[in-house]
Parts: structure tokens; sequence; C-alpha cells
């Protein structure tokens, strides 16, 4: 069962377009859009695994550089 989850992402001012550019390249990633609200982007990912998910895809979003903190919300179907 693959493991699916929403990442709502804040940003140093004026890098929200920049930082969902970067998260889409990342494999596994589905959707990263800028948003308006508390969050600058959100985006949507899937891995086969809740291991796989941190090491293929929440290492390399965190490294994205203008990111200052993530939250992630798995999907629960």
């Amino acid at each position: 069962m693959s493991v699916h989850a929403y990442i709502l992402i804040q940003t140093e001012v004026g890098k929200a377009s920049s930082v969902a550019t970067a998260i889409r390249s990342i494999p596994g990633v589905s959707l990263a859009e800028g948003v308006t609200g508390p969050y600058d982007v959100i985006m949507r990912a899937e891995a086969p695994s809740m291991e796989e998910f941190g090491h293929t895809i929440l290492t390399k979003v965190q490294a994205v550089p203008g990111i200052t903190r993530t939250l992630t919300c798995p999907v629960t179907n």
C-alpha cells in the first residue's frame, strides 16, 4: 500500500515560486503550487511506504533553499 501525503510549506519572503518549481522536479511529487494563507506552497506526493516517503521525498524537500518550515499531512483513505 502506498503512502500519499500533502506537505504544507512556509518559505522565505518572495521564494514561494522558486520553491514550488524546485519541488516539482522531485520524483514522487505530483503537485506543487503556491497558495495564500499561513503557508506559501502546498504539495502532494506518493511513495511505496512511509520509510521511503521520508528518505526519497521529505529529505529532498527539506533541502530546497528558501523553505523555513514544513508540515506533513498523510492521507488517511
